[in-house]
């Protein structure tokens, strides 16, 4: 079995992310932002009769957060025909079907769990009260006799061309969401402040950003900005993939502007820390707290 790393920056830190051979999330230039969770479950959003959360494990472990079933059913062939029917539907999810009899595992695994992956548990757990399916518990000693794997649309990868994009995470917001986001960090003189942040808005309206605030420092005359970029929950019917290369083209490209800079100015003491102050906001209560 072969591993691919790659590695992407989450605000001053390197971290780590290894995936398997089917990659449950990648890190590529085209990319799924916004709500998410992975190392808790949305207590107030879902609940589940045969499904269980497990979290993911950060750091050398490494797991994705997976969402698993373990089910006795009556014609196991007649409810795989359904289940392919229903995840083609889903597009973005990877799912595993582990078989014995008539007996099944099945696992959604992944690095961000957005809210589509769990609409289609909760699609799953419908066939399976119509197949009169009983749950097996967790802790069942399942034993694989054959595999059924439904992959998610395969994506060409592309590598983000833009150094200055961050990739971050989040603290825990409402119903234990984390925030999936891009940032930037940035100076340019106080003056043009109001301007660059305009035509940030409409980079992002053209981008399919739906949410877009910043902290900031103002002093002797100049500005040190940290920007934010994501978008809210990503449920089946408004998947919202983001083309990096695309938003990050369209940023440098003001540098020829405004006598812009990435980075930040002098020194820590300037650090940006005023705000948030929001120009787009959807879903605020998952993604800033006030």
């Amino acid at each position: 079995m072969t591993t691919n790393l790659r590695v992407f920056k989450v605000l001053e830190c390197e971290i780590l992310f290894k995936f398997e051979n089917h990659t449950f999330s990648s890190i590529t230039a085209s990319m799924i932002l916004g709500v998410y969770w992975y190392y808790q479950f949305p207590e107030n959003l879902y609940h589940f009769n045969f499904f269980h959360f497990f979290k993911g494990i950060g750091g050398h472990a490494n797991n994705p957060a997976e969402l698993e079933a373990k089910v006795s059913v009556d014609d196991v062939d007649r409810f795989l025909e359904k289940l392919e029917h229903l995840k083609s539907e889903f597009n973005n999810t990877y799912l595993s079907c582990k078989i014995n009899g008539n007996q099944l595992m099945m696992t959604i695994g992944d690095y961000s769990l957005f809210d589509y992956h769990f609409e289609l548990v909760l699609e799953i757990e419908k066939l399976l009260i119509l197949e009169n399916a009983v749950s097996l518990g967790p802790r069942f000693p399942f034993e694989i006799k054959s595999t059924k794997n439904f992959n998610p649309e395969a994506e060409k990868f592309q590598t983000i061309e833009h150094r200055f994009i961050q990739l971050t995470g989040s603290d825990f917001k409402k119903d234990n969401a984390e925030n999936f986001s891009m940032r930037i960090d940035c100076n340019l003189p106080l003056e043009d402040k109001i301007s660059f942040i305009h035509d940030l808005v409409q980079i992002c309206h053209e981008e399919h950003l739906s949410v877009f605030y910043y902290n900031d420092f103002d002093f002797k005359n100049h500005c040190n900005l940290m920007l934010i970029f994501s978008n809210g929950r990503q449920k089946k019917d408004h998947i919202q993939s983001i083309d990096i290369n695309s938003f990050g083209s369209k940023v440098r490209h003001l540098t020829q502007k405004y006598p812009l800079h990435f980075g930040h100015f002098e020194s820590p003491k300037y650090y940006p820390l005023q705000g948030p102050h929001i120009e787009l906001m959807v879903d605020e209560e998952y993604i800033i707290k006030r």
